[in-house]
């Protein structure tokens, strides 16, 4: 089987960083008074800083998500990467800029690049991961011998107060007497922000540098276990079920913030680490993919600090010790990116230097849309 290596990774992250005072100002206060929920938030998740595809002054967007993912594409081009001998581009985003075509197309566009094979991958934070899986596979296959695969996120224009209007003029009785249905909407707007990664891979290791060799990507869903949890362009029913945009009249979709991205927190505080490290661990301990204690490095994307403890006693539940002086995340500075979150944490450790030949990494992506998870598995060479 042939290998596959990660021989550079970029990253593009847009306008200047925002700090916690001031990400009201750019994203707009919803109603009379500053956010209730904010300041809770902020406290727990321990983001400091966070880019948004925003001008602070005018509040208009300066990035599409398309050129967001361009622009980390572009850095990848150097004299040992020609961007024009690619052979296949895979780009995974959670909400592209638009409903069609589909995001990789876009990106392609942005690029201008010769003809080549191009593939989207949709989801939420997973389909980062995914797309590099694609890529990972047709390298192996022998389809390919470069190709990059991208992750990237620009929730910041939906999060803009403008959007969440309607449901203030048309609920606000209803939003005051029902604190919970305020913070589903509002919990994500102080969680989320804009970025881009991406990531070379070739059949080839790099002749004078360290590349990262692919050893497993491994990914499960249990959504035949448990209902969605984050969910965007639909509602979720008293039954757990969701209702599609498709069935509400766009007067409805202002009324009820129907495009709103939304999460079940009482849902992902109950299952998410459960099902997202737990469980995932046991079965590829119990399948003898790896070793805990030849882990060098874990690089865990989740999305908020507060879920760091709880994540570090699921893995010694599941027999999967790494001890924290071995973590490595950039979070607080660079925020929430979804699915360009592992991306974006994995190029600051592989451009620090700090990773040596030999070295392991384990990398860990969780999905709360309706809970699944992937583990990437790295040696340094």
């Amino acid at each position: 089987m042939i290998d596959v290596y990660i021989n550079n990774i970029e990253t593009f992250l847009p306008n200047e960083p925002i700090d916690n005072e001031n990400m009201e100002k750019v994203l707009g206060q919803v109603g009379e008074r500053p956010s209730r929920a904010k300041r809770l938030i902020l406290r727990s998740n321990k983001i400091k800083t966070r880019y948004y595809a925003i001008d602070p002054i005018t509040r208009e967007s300066t990035h599409s998500n398309a050129e967001l993912t361009a622009n980390a594409i572009k850095k990848l081009a150097s004299s040992s990467f020609d961007l024009d001998k690619v052979d296949v581009l895979a780009c995974g985003t959670t909400i592209p800029d638009q409903l069609m075509p589909n995001h990789a197309l876009m990106v392609h566009g942005e690029l201008g690049i010769k003809p080549l094979e191009v593939i989207s991958t949709a989801g939420i934070c997973l389909s980062g991961i995914t797309a590099l899986k694609y890529v990972m596979n047709a390298i192996k296959a022998g389809d390919a011998t470069t190709a990059i695969a991208t992750g990237s996120e620009n929730v910041s224009a939906a999060m803009r107060a403008e959007n969440f209007k309607a449901e203030i003029e048309t609920r606000v009785d209803e939003l005051e007497i029902h604190g919970e249905i305020a913070f589903e909407k509002d919990f994500l707007r102080w969680m989320l922000s804009d970025g881009a990664g991406a990531v070379a891979l070739s059949n080839t290791p790099n002749k004078d540098t360290l590349s990262l060799r692919i050893d497993k990507i491994f990914s499960r869903s249990f959504a035949n276990e448990l209902e969605a949890c984050m969910y965007a362009g639909a509602d979720k029913k008293k039954d757990g079920t969701l209702k599609g945009w498709r069935d509400y009249t766009p007067q409805e979709w202002l009324d009820e913030s129907i495009f709103a991205v939304k999460q079940d927190v009482k849902l992902l505080n109950e299952k998410v680490t459960d099902y997202t490290v737990q469980k995932p661990l046991e079965m590829m301990l119990e399948a003898e993919m790896f070793k805990p204690e030849e882990i060098d490095w874990f690089l865990p994307h989740y999305s908020s600090n507060y879920f760091r403890d709880e994540v570090y006693e699921k893995m010694k539940r599941a027999r999967c010790d790494i001890p924290q002086d071995r973590w490595f995340t950039n979070l607080s500075e660079k925020g929430n990116t979804g699915s360009a979150s592992i991306y974006i944490m994995l190029s600051e450790l592989f451009q620090s230097g700090k990773i040596k030949k030999g070295q392991k990494l384990l990398c860990y992506i969780p999905e709360s849309g309706r809970f699944s998870t992937a583990f990437m598995l790295l040696e340094a060479v």
